[in-house]
Parts: structure tokens; C-alpha cells; sequence
């Protein structure tokens, strides 16, 4: 019946205990085996070759004489495909076997595939991880500048976000700090944030007067268009402060605001970010403004993975339980910004991050 058809390959083994290793020299894409047989019987090779990982999933044709309930049930139980009484119509026969060759051949092929998108997202993974951990390098260790203790904590979502961050002495009594948010995920965004990390760090942005947040931010979008980024443009909260005035001024470039906390028990206030995005418009003008620092002053600037929390329902942590949450007084030793990523954990109810969450303190000393 199959012998001469296009497209089939019959190979025959008449040893029933050598059929394994027939099949696996053949690499059949359909098994017609018999239910009698001598040596072994048919129930029991099916079930052998069902146990062998070669040919779990390689279709099973059984072929009896007898068309018993009882028989079938346990054919199809020990994993048979298929049940065919002897001897069948020919176009019958051949119209099953390929039907369950293409079943097999395609879960090959999706089983190759998937493999390949396995393998391709290991290699995705491990350059950001890599790229997650050149970013990190980057960041300044936790420190005192003049008179201002300067902590941080950074945990890159597993896409990587492009959030960076700094601070250093501009001279003896001004300390810059910064924080960018590139949008989208990837390398790419990673690759992007860097570049405009190392140009504030470096201060080599031409023309620029590092002293002026807004003329920083000016200098940033004119060096980093969007059309010259991949269509890729960062939000940035940037600010000096003044050690000997106690003053800070800050800019702001489509970033959320900054969070300072004067000291326990006095009210929030939210140092606004009301410039324009960085990258996405030409020639634009950014303001700074100023505000007085109280000693003992804490100052929170953050990146929107700190906020932007989904809950398993779907809906959105607010705001202003993210503002409650870091201006309640602590209770011990646990720093502020462990604190909220603990309440994130709880809310969100996962450990990892839909979003890089990024976050640097300063605490403003009397001294």
C-alpha cells in the first residue's frame, strides 16, 4: 500500500525487539506497529517507545485485526495516536499517515523554533545583564560632598530601562546631582543614558554653565536630538546646591518632581519638573528655580519606576501614597528608600521590577 507513494519512505522491521533501534536509525515521522507480535507484545513496545525520549512524541499507528473497546482504551492510554483495523482502504491508511506525519513535523519545526527563541533570549539576557552592570559601574559610590551625605538605590528592571544618575563637587561649595530617565527599554536606552551620564559628569557639554540647571538642561537637548538618538529622548531632574547659601536650584525636563522632606513631621514639598523632554524639540529655553534648605533636610529624585506601580488587579498605586510612604518618620534603622521598595514588593506582589527603579537621597547636615 505505501511502497512507490511520493513523499513516503517505508522502512520495515519484522523483529519486534529490534524495532527501536530501527526507529531510531530511521527517525520515522509515523510508527505503524501491530498489537501481535512475537517475542514482545504490542501494548508493551508502544509503551517502550512512549518511555524512550527519541519517540515520545513521534506519532503511533496501531494496526489489529480485532476492533475491541477494551483494547483501543489501552492502546490510547499508553499513548497510541491512532487505531486502525486490518487491513484498511489504501487511500484511507495513506490519507492518516500523512495527516499525522504534518502534525509531527510541524511540532518539530515550532519545537526548533522555540528552542532558537530560547537560545536568542539567553544572549538577549545576558547583554543587559552586562549592560545593567556597566551602568551600575558608572554610578558614584554613597558619599559626603561638603555637607551632604548622598546615598542611592538602583534596581534595573529585567528589559533594563534607561535610568542613570550621578553627583559631584563643581567646586568646594556647590554640589551638582542629577537624574535621567530614558524612554523605552534595551541596550539601546542603556547606551543613551551613559552618553548624557558622561557628558554632565565630565562637564563637556560646550558653552555650558554647569552653576545654572537650566542652562545645562539647554545644552543636553541641543546635544542630544531625538532624530540623532533613534527617536529616543530622556526626561532629567537636575540641581546645584549651594553650601554656603543653603540654597538649591533646580530644572526639571518632563521629569517627576523632586521630593523634600524639611524633617520629621513638617509637610512635603514637591520641587516641580516644568520643563519640556530632552531630545525632542530644538532651541528650547529651561528655567531654574530655587528653594531654601533647612539642616537636616532630605531630598528624594527618582525615576517613575519608583512610582508607577501596577497592582495584580490591574490598577495603579497613587501618587500621593508614594509621597506618604517616603515622608512617614522612621521607626528604626530601615532607610527610607528600602522602605518603599519593600511597600512596592507588597503591592505589586512580584519581587522584580516592570520598570529600572532608581532613586538618590541627600541628606542636607547643619554642619
Amino acid at each position: 500500500m505505501l511502497s512507490g507513494e511520493e513523499g513516503i519512505a517505508f522502512h520495515y522491521c519484522k523483529d519486534a525487539p529490534a524495532a527501536i533501534e530501527t526507529a531510531a536509525e530511521v527517525q520515522p515521522t509515523v510508527i505503524l506497529q501491530d498489537l501481535v507480535m512475537p517475542q514482545i507484545e504490542g501494548l508493551e513496545l508502544v509503551r517502550r517507545f512512549r518511555a524512550d525520549e527519541r519517540f515520545r512524541d513521534v506519532p503511533i499507528i496501531v494496526l489489529s485485526t480485532k476492533e475491541e473497546a477494551a483494547v483501543k482504551a489501552e492502546a490510547f492510554a499508553l499513548g497510541a495516536n491512532d487505531y486502525i483495523v486490518k487491513l484498511p482502504d489504501r487511500l484511507e491508511l495513506i490519507a492518516r499517515v500523512r495527516y499525522h506525519s504534518r502534525g509531527y513535523v510541524a511540532l518539530v519545526e515550532r519545537n526548533e523554533a522555540f528552542e532558537a527563541l530560547r537560545a536568542s533570549r539567553e544572549v538577549l539576557q545576558k547583554d543587559l545583564d552586562t549592560a545593567a552592570q556597566y551602568v551600575r559601574s558608572l554610578l558614584p559610590p554613597p558619599q559626603s560632598l561638603a555637607s551632604v551625605a548622598a546615598d542611592w538605590r538602583f534596581i534595573p528592571s529585567a528589559e533594563l530601562g534607561g535610568d542613570a544618575f550621578g553627583y559631584h563637587l563643581l567646586d568646594e561649595s556647590h554640589v551638582a546631582v542629577y537624574l535621567l530617565d530614558v524612554c523605552g527599554h534595551g541596550v539601546g536606552a542603556a547606551l543613551l543614558s551613559v552618553s548624557a551620564l558622561n557628558a554632565l559628569r565630565s562637564e563637556s557639554l560646550p558653552q555650558t554653565d554647569f552653576f545654572d540647571p537650566g542652562s545645562v538642561l539647554a545644552a543636553l537637548n541641543k546635544a542630544f536630538p531625538m532624530e540623532r538618538q533613534n527617536d529616543m529622548f530622556f526626561t532629567i531632574w537636575y540641581a546645584v546646591y549651594d553650601v554656603a547659601g543653603r540654597m538649591l536650584r533646580w530644572a526639571g525636563g518632563g521629569h517627576p518632581p523632586a521630593l523634600l522632606l524639611p524633617s520629621d513631621g513638617v509637610a512635603p514639598r514637591l520641587l516641580d519638573s516644568d520643563g519640556p523632554l530632552i531630545g525632542a524639540v530644538e532651541g528650547l529655553e529651561f528655567t531654574s528655580s530655587e528653594a531654601a534648605i533647612p539642616p537636616g533636610a532630605r531630598l528624594f529624585i527618582y525615576s517613575d519606576g519608583a512610582f508607577e506601580i501596577s497592582r495584580p488587579d490591574g490598577s495603579m498605586w497613587a501618587f500621593d501614597a508614594f509621597v506618604a510612604t517616603m515622608s512617614a518618620a522612621s521607626s528604626g534603622p530601615e532607610n527610607r528608600m528600602d522602605r518603599l521598595v519593600s511597600e512596592i514588593r507588597r503591592i505589586s506582589e512580584r519581587d522584580d521590577f516592570n520598570d529600572d527603579f532608581s532613586m538618590v537621597e541627600l541628606v542636607f547636615r547643619g554642619d
